[in-house]
């Protein structure tokens, strides 16, 4: 899995988010999904009718990427859905600045993602538990127990592969 060094683990990166043309499904998901949560917390009844607009439009998305992204759930700046097809979050994960999950992922229970956790293509994560920051999840990898900040993991369970530059590796 390719990653860049210099996307931060704290401040989170919005250009990340921002579609790039007319049929861009995963920050078309995402937007939907902040634009309800920002329609819910201005109350009244204009916002009232926002959130109910954009509910639809993340029924929508969510039916086109056949993922689900709850409209509740805590998600940090930044987030990347290359391939938002089939990615499955339970509404008690959390998500931290910066982070990147390929297509058919599932985040199960009260998993927490840390700052710029990339997770590769078909990982199962199965919390309760906490990914640190920085770490990278292998494709096809079932996690079900915490990731050390800096970590490379992959297999079936998982197991460090190896450690990052700065993070005792």
């Amino acid at each position: 899995m390719q990653t860049d060094q210099n996307v931060s683990a704290t401040e989170p990166d919005w250009s990340r988010e921002v579609p790039r043309g007319f049929w861009d499904p995963g920050p078309k998901l995402l937007r939907a999904l902040r634009r309800y949560q920002a329609a819910k917390a201005r109350g009244g009844l204009l916002g009232k009718l926002a959130s109910k607009c954009w509910v639809l439009s993340h029924r929508f998305w969510s039916v086109i990427t056949q993922s689900e992204l709850h409209l509740n759930m805590q998600i940090a700046g930044g987030l990347r859905l290359p391939h938002p097809t089939g990615i499955i979050v339970h509404p008690n994960a959390t998500i931290g600045p910066n982070c990147q999950l390929m297509h058919q992922v599932t985040l199960s229970g009260a998993v927490v993602l840390e700052g710029h956790v990339d997770i590769g293509a078909g990982a199962k994560v199965i919390g309760p538990l906490t990914i640190g920051a920085d770490a990278e999840i292998g494709a096809n990898a079932v996690v079900t127990g915490d990731v050390p900040a800096g970590a490379v993991v992959g297999g079936v369970p998982a197991k460090v592969l190896k450690m990052k530059p700065g993070y005792g590796g």
